[in-house]
C-alpha cells in the first residue's frame, strides 16, 4: 500500500472515538478463521503497512510490538479493511506459525469458534502437504507422492468415474463416500503441482464476476 493509501486509511479512522486504539481483528486470509485481536494505534497501523507484518500496541508493555518479533510466528499482512462505524479493523493475513502463544492456531478453542467448513478444508490442505516429506510405508498419503504425478492424476480420473457410477445408480450414500474420495485425491494433486484449493476457489469467483 502506497503512502498516500496509508494516509487516507489512517484518516477515515475515528481515532478520537477509539481514544487512539482501535481494536484490530485478525483473519486468516485463505481459510477466514478469525485468529486474534489487538489494538494498533496509527503508528501501529502505519507499520504494518510498510513492512507487510502486522505490528500491535501492547497496552500491558506500552510500545509497538510485531507479532512473532520473538517466537518468529509472524503475520505476514494480505489486506485491511475499516468497518461501516471507522471504528474497527479487519486485519487479513497469512499466518506463520501457530498464532497464539499458547501454540495454537488460534486464541479461540474449538468451543468458543466453531470451526468452519472452509476452515477444516484449510486443515486438511495443510495435514496433507506435511505429508510429502513422511515416510511412505507410514502414510497412504505419502505413498501417493512417492508414486508419482501420473499416479495421483490416475486416482483422480478413477474416483471421478466412481462419482459418477454412483450418481447413476441413485445410490446417495455411495455416492456421498466417492465424493470424499474424489475430494481428497483432488487435494493431493493439487498439493503435488504446488497448488491449493484457495486457487480454485479464486478461478471460479473470476468467472462469476
Amino acid at each position: 500500500m502506497s503512502s498516500e493509501q496509508t494516509q487516507a486509511l489512517s484518516q477515515r479512522i475515528d481515532w478520537e472515538k477509539v481514544g487512539g486504539l482501535v481494536p484490530a481483528i485478525v483473519q486468516d486470509y485463505q481459510s477466514s478463521q478469525v485468529l486474534m485481536m489487538g489494538y494498533m494505534n496509527q503508528e501501529a497501523l502505519a507499520k504494518s503497512l510498510q513492512t507487510g507484518q502486522v505490528t500491535f500496541y501492547s497496552r500491558s508493555k506500552q510500545r509497538l510490538w510485531t507479532k512473532g518479533e520473538t517466537s518468529g510466528n509472524v503475520l505476514n499482512l494480505q489486506n485491511i479493511a475499516l468497518d461501516c462505524d471507522n471504528d474497527t479493523l479487519l486485519v487479513k493475513v497469512n499466518p506463520v506459525g501457530p498464532t497464539c502463544h499458547k501454540g495454537t492456531t488460534t486464541c479461540w478453542d474449538g468451543d468458543a469458534q466453531p470451526e468452519s467448513q472452509m476452515v477444516w478444508l484449510h486443515q486438511l490442505e495443510q495435514l496433507l502437504g506435511e505429508r510429502k516429506s513422511a515416510d511412505p510405508e507410514s502414510s497412504y498419503t505419502a505413498s501417493l507422492y512417492a508414486r508419482g504425478t501420473k499416479r495421483i492424476s490416475q486416482k483422480v480420473g478413477e474416483e471421478g468415474v466412481e462419482v459418477a457410477l454412483a450418481a447413476t445408480s441413485g445410490d446417495k450414500a455411495e455416492l456421498v463416500c466417492e465424493s470424499a474420495d474424489l475430494i481428497y485425491h483432488l487435494l493431493v494433486l493439487l498439493q503435488d503441482q504446488g497448488l491449493s484449493l484457495n486457487d480454485v476457489v479464486n478461478k471460479l469467483k473470476e468467472r462469476h464476476k
